[in-house]
């Protein structure tokens, strides 16, 4: 009988997201019961999940952390069984799951996601108010770190917990006194518990205590125990790395398909790929580039941040552009970062340009109009553009880290190293070479297109896992 598996995270796609998690939270668990696993969702009660299902039906009621919880049960629209976490006082207020309408952290942001950690190890311990128990809890980021380390002080019989590692540099990080109310047990206070720098980390809580510990693609598996990346937890998981393991992400391939993408202005596929041109035509004309069907197109879609390396990009564009090549970036985040693609543009115009926000028919658009996929991430726990792209025949050039190394090789784009200027410059000369060589391009396109980034592989992987969880719990 396959295991039973509570997904506790605080966002998922379409009700609430942020950021990849938000997809990885409706794909995963849909993809585990395609399988024939029993996984269902936990999610906090935000406004926007709460109105998805007015009628929800109260299925417990109980107090954590001096909270009153309801617990409705509703479904995600893909199907997937939900459970929500009412607790109006925390959850149902204006802003996103984690800052304001300003930007700012919630200041009870310990809170919050400590009641959403409690709750999660309460419907996986012995006192849990539901008939259906499951067999692992599985945890994602700090939001529902701290669900591993209530477990671990529970008595048996209790699930099993792991905790997914979506991206390393987000710690849930408090001050001690924020988390005097979540009754944590003496014994996980201290260095050998969530202690971290003379403040509590629930991520770190969560490494300490979780029965297993994965990320969301193999190398950054290997990465986060190295300083570089480890972000002051490496030797926490170096001390781990008998629980720690990589298991890579998905993407949605019914959304991501240019056969019947909805948003682009004609659907292809392997046997017509003469039609991405189409897509690459309305991009010129939106953007009012100069160049024609001969001069390489660059295009990146990415938060415009230091991580992402959209600096980088920045700093190589005069000498892409010179190729000769046109470059697009779309994205939103660091102002000074967005100023400096719109002072490009200006600079270039016609050669250059920029969409700063967020667009989802443009995202798409992006991915099958251009030629070639910008991805110089500093550091990528997974990454999902970059499969998008070789599903769209749009061979990637990114930075050889984390997930990036585990889903492009040399037969589907171009990687380079270090995440500098000059070694993107090099790689946006190697892609524009190969580009004009139509053959040797078109076979690149195509070898692409044929891999499969579907949920179905990860799904399995992770059914493994949770199969030797139960069978030592």
């Amino acid at each position: 009988m396959l295991p039973s598996i509570l997904f506790a995270t605080p966002e998922c796609v379409p009700l609430v997201k942020t950021g990849g998690l938000g997809d990885v939270s409706a794909a995963l668990p849909q993809a585990l019961r395609a399988l024939g696993a029993d996984a269902r969702v936990l999610l906090p009660g935000y406004r926007a999940v709460l109105s998805h299902d007015p009628a929800a039906k109260e299925i417990a009621s109980f107090t954590a952390s001096g909270v009153g919880v309801r617990l409705l049960e509703s479904q995600l629209p893909n199907g997937v069984p939900l459970i929500i976490v009412d607790a109006p006082p925390l959850f149902t207020r204006a802003g996103g799951p984690y800052q304001d309408d300003k930007g700012d952290d919630w200041s009870d942001n310990a809170l919050r996601f400590g009641v959403l950690s409690q709750v999660a190890a309460i419907l996986g311990g012995p006192e849990s108010p539901l008939a259906w128990r499951p067999d692992v809890v599985h945890c994602n980021d700090w939001p529902t770190a701290l669900a591993p380390l209530y477990l671990y002080f529970t008595p048996k019989p209790r699930a099993a917990s792991l905790i997914t590692i979506h991206n390393l540099a987000f710690q849930g990080v408090f001050p001690y006194e924020d988390t005097t109310v979540l009754g944590l047990p003496r014994e996980s206070l201290g260095v050998d518990g969530v202690e971290f720098y003379g403040q509590a980390s629930f991520l770190k809580g969560a490494l300490i205590f979780a029965d297993a510990i994965n990320t969301v693609s193999p190398t950054y598996a290997q990465e986060i125990q190295t300083p570089e990346l480890g972000f002051g937890l490496d030797g926490v998981l170096r001390m781990r790395a008998s629980r720690l393991s990589g298991v890579l992400n998905g993407i949605d391939v019914s959304v991501w398909n240019p056969a019947t993408d909805p948003w682009i202005p004609a659907q292809y596929d392997a046997a017509g790929l003469e039609k991405k041109r189409a897509s690459k035509e309305k991009l010129q004309q939106r953007f009012e580039l100069k160049g024609g069907e001969d001069v390489p197109l660059f295009a990146t879609v990415a938060r415009l941040t230091h991580q992402k390396g959209i600096d980088v990009i920045a700093e190589a564009m005069r000498a892409i552009v010179a190729l000769p090549a046109n470059v697009i970036v779309v994205g939103a985040g660091d102002r000074d970062l967005a100023q400096r693609m719109r002072d490009l543009r200006n600079a270039m115009p016609g050669s250059v340009g920029t969409y700063i926000g967020f667009d989802e028919s443009l995202a798409h658009l992006v991915e099958a109009g251009a030629d070639i996929f910008l991805m110089p991430s500093r550091f990528e726990p997974c990454g999902m553009n970059q499969m998008y792209s070789q599903r769209y025949g749009t061979p990637p050039i990114a930075h050889a880290t984390g997930g990036l190394v585990d889903t492009i090789d040399a037969s589907t784009g171009f990687l380079f190293e270090p995440a500098t200027s000059p070694a993107l410059i090099e790689a946006a000369r190697r892609a524009a070479a190969l580009f004009r060589d139509k053959k040797k391009w078109r076979q690149m396109q195509l070898k692409g297109m044929g891999r499969d980034f579907s949920w179905g592989p990860a799904a399995g992987e992770y059914l493994k896992l949770y199969a030797k969880l139960r069978s030592t719990a």
